[in-house]
């Protein structure tokens, strides 16, 4: 990890960037997946699997069978596990449903707002490396509890043409019925243009490598939504001299294991615990299975001293992370200031794989700064809003001249025309006595 001291605040743009994901030269080679799933459906998804994950898939979709053998395959201390996540997660997503709104704007005018859930989604979960059950669980509980009416699950198949059992048995144990054999950006195709096996979903959700997301983002542009733009996973912690080196550490590397690309800061206030962090970095990466990939990752990753906690507070703001730790002592005080964040840790003992896991909050949160702007997954993101409005003659006489000259301010006269008839009507019928 790069070691920075008391940096000027012109230079924090430079430090704080994340590394560079291309997505001008991956547009080609998604464009062309999405295109060629598009016409040809479960012909090409059948290629690229065998071309991408090297199966031959005979069935894309996960049968009964393979739902039963998923769970004699799955530990007991993993049901359980799942078991104590799955309870806080939906402890949590439940508790953030909202009454529908209403209210009397004007006299004779009632406007009205109704959360309705999306009718169909589709849940993309990473496979490969590392194949992440607990994305099941961020995902399918609360388009469960938002009453999601068709929710539908893609994830690559591993070299037995299976998915793992895990996360087939997480979806089983959660209602979700129709799965998929199918990863990469071919799978971000089938949800979004549907095709013989896989149908077509309004919204798809999930992390993913940069092709997943590339995809992503193309099919946002046309009738497809996405949860959020995203990309390597990140972690940010702003430390002083109460925070414990071998913690922070271990919080580092749990981030810096996910990939290659992702990144990793910390922001202290405190010229000791910077050289006992980077010791304790070098020490506990001996251990990991995942070492090559973290080890490249710390590549990317620094250590910033700085001067102040309000410049510390300032620039983990401007950075925006994904995860924020905040271990320092006075972290009470300084919570309330942040303002940029996708999901926040406080204190020694609150580590970020609690989040990731079972403690309740969801993970699938926005990377890359994108949490100056967007939340991570929450039970809003499996609904819609719509408003409605009612109006009385009398209402509309309430509010019509005030719309008629703002209709004729912006030179749109058939608006005017719309309320000016109705209103011409009533009197009609109440001078002739109808009304």
């Amino acid at each position: 990890m790069k070691i920075i001291q008391f940096p000027e605040k012109n230079q924090w743009n430079e430090i704080l960037a994340r590394p560079v994901i291309d997505f001008e030269s991956l547009s080609s080679a998604v464009g062309t997946i999405l295109k060629d799933v598009k016409v040809r459906g479960d012909e090409a998804l059948r290629e690229y699997t065998k071309k991408f994950d090297k199966v031959e898939l005979e069935e894309i979709a996960v049968s009964s069978a393979e739902f039963a053998a998923a769970k004699f395959e799955v530990s007991n201390d993993l049901k359980k596990a799942l078991k104590v996540a799955i309870d806080n997660i939906s402890l949590f997503h439940t508790a953030q449903s909202h009454q529908d709104v209403s209210c009397q704007t004007s006299p004779g005018i009632r406007c009205w707002q109704k959360s309705l859930p999306i009718e169909k989604v589709g849940l993309y979960i990473p496979g490969g490396t590392a194949p992440l059950v607990s994305t099941v669980l961020m995902l399918a509980i609360p388009a469960k509890i938002a009453g999601c009416k068709d929710i539908i699950l893609c994830s690559p198949p591993e070299k037995d043409g299976r998915i793992h059992s895990s996360i087939l048995y997480a979806a089983d144990l959660l209602g979700i019925t129709k799965v998929y054999k199918v990863g990469g950006a071919q799978a971000i195709a089938a949800m979004a243009y549907g095709t013989e096996t896989v149908p077509k979903v309004y919204k798809i959700f999930g992390p993913g490598n940069q092709y997943v997301q590339a995809a992503k983002l193309k099919v946002s542009m046309e009738n497809t939504a996405i949860d959020m733009p995203a990309g390597p996973s990140e972690v940010a912690i702003m430390a002083d001299d109460s925070a414990i080196p071998a913690f922070v550490a271990s919080d580092l590397l749990s981030q810096a294991e996910h990939g290659v690309d992702s990144q990793v800061i910390l922001i202290t206030t405190s010229v000791n615990l910077v050289e006992l962090v980077k010791a304790e970095v070098a020490e506990q990466l001996k251990n990991l299975p995942r070492k090559e990939i973290a080890a490249k990752a710390l590549e990317n990753s620094k250590i910033i001293l700085v001067e102040n906690d309000e410049i510390m507070l300032e620039m983990m703001n401007e950075y925006a992370p994904e995860h924020l730790i905040i271990a320092t002592k006075n972290y009470n005080e300084l919570v309330d200031k942040i303002v940029n964040a996708g999901s926040v840790f406080l204190g020694n003992f609150s580590p970020e794989s609690a989040g990731d896991y079972a403690s309740g909050t969801n993970h699938t949160l926005p990377t890359n700064g994108n949490a100056k702007a967007y939340s991570g997954v929450n039970l809003d993101s499996f609904t819609k809003k719509i408003t409605f409005q009612e109006l009385t003659t009398y209402g509309l006489f309430n509010i019509g001249p005030a719309v008629e000259i703002m209709a004729d301010a912006e030179e749109l006269y058939a608006h005017r025309m719309a309320v000016q008839i109705r209103m011409s009507t009533v009197s009609k019928n109440y001078n002739s006595g109808k009304n």
